[in-house]
């Protein structure tokens, strides 16, 4: 399998995005079947899925909620790219899962340089975790979350966290800037589906927030979405 696969029922659009990733060195496959790509994506899993929406045989809203529900492909990051740019088409892509959102016509440029970013996520996500001591370690090891024992240290200092406050935070900071949707953060939280609310979520964000104290600004709102973690944000005082 290619790194990326590429789903495009548009054939200029297919080519135009297999050649700049072949400038940059990545392989890539363009499949113009919804069917054939889901098919081949569940066979042998990518590097990275870059998703047209209006396909023939099954459009990639389809692809993204499948890829999202099967276990070798849940992880696997998805740069959804369609004509389809109102603000609802998008909240919907991201709601499914999709890691990123580009409307047509687009820049080559703007495109890959969203490619490698993801890529990048990628191996960053990789690299942040020790296959030993489970651990994740974020905003220059400001913040420690041990998954074994269920602990979260911030600056050094072991800070008390709910069962639900500990999975909304592990959700966020398992892919750093990536938008997490009120709704995926409720899916992320085993027995808690059927009393979490919308509202109830931005509760749990408010408490999180005030438990990080100086690192509260590593959760960012992002208005009419979700919430996701800029580890770029300083640390205040207090």
């Amino acid at each position: 399998m290619p790194q990326i696969l590429i789903v495009e029922d548009e054939p200029d659009i297919g080519e135009l995005i297999r050649i700049h990733l072949e400038r940059v060195g990545l392989d890539s496959q363009v499949f113009k079947s919804g069917l054939e790509a889901w098919n081949a994506i569940e066979r042998d899993p990518p590097m990275l899925v870059i998703l047209d929406l209006m396909l023939p045989d099954m459009d990639g809203f389809e692809i993204c909620r499948r890829m999202r529900s099967g276990e070798k492909t849940r992880s696997v990051p998805i740069l959804m790219v369609s004509a389809k740019g109102e603000e609802s088409d998008i909240v919907a892509g991201l709601e499914l899962g999709a890691d990123d959102y580009v409307t047509k016509p687009f820049s080559p440029k703007v495109l890959m340089a969203r490619v490698q970013n993801l890529l990048r996520r990628v191996e960053t996500d990789g690299a942040s975790q020790d296959a030993t001591a489970r651990t994740i370690r974020i905003a220059g090891d400001r913040l420690h979350i041990d998954l074994d024992r269920h602990s979260v240290l911030v600056n050094g200092a072991d800070v008390e966290f709910t069962r639900t406050e500990f999975d909304i935070l592990l959700c966020l900071v398992s892919r750093p800037g990536f938008v997490r949707t009120r709704d995926q953060l409720i899916s992320a939280v085993h027995g808690e589906m059927a009393v979490l609310t919308a509202r109830t979520m931005d509760v749990h964000i408010t408490s999180i927030r005030r438990k990080l104290g100086p690192l509260r600004e590593l959760i960012r709102t992002v208005r009419g979405v979700g919430y996701r973690i800029d580890e770029s944000a300083p640390a205040t005082d207090g």
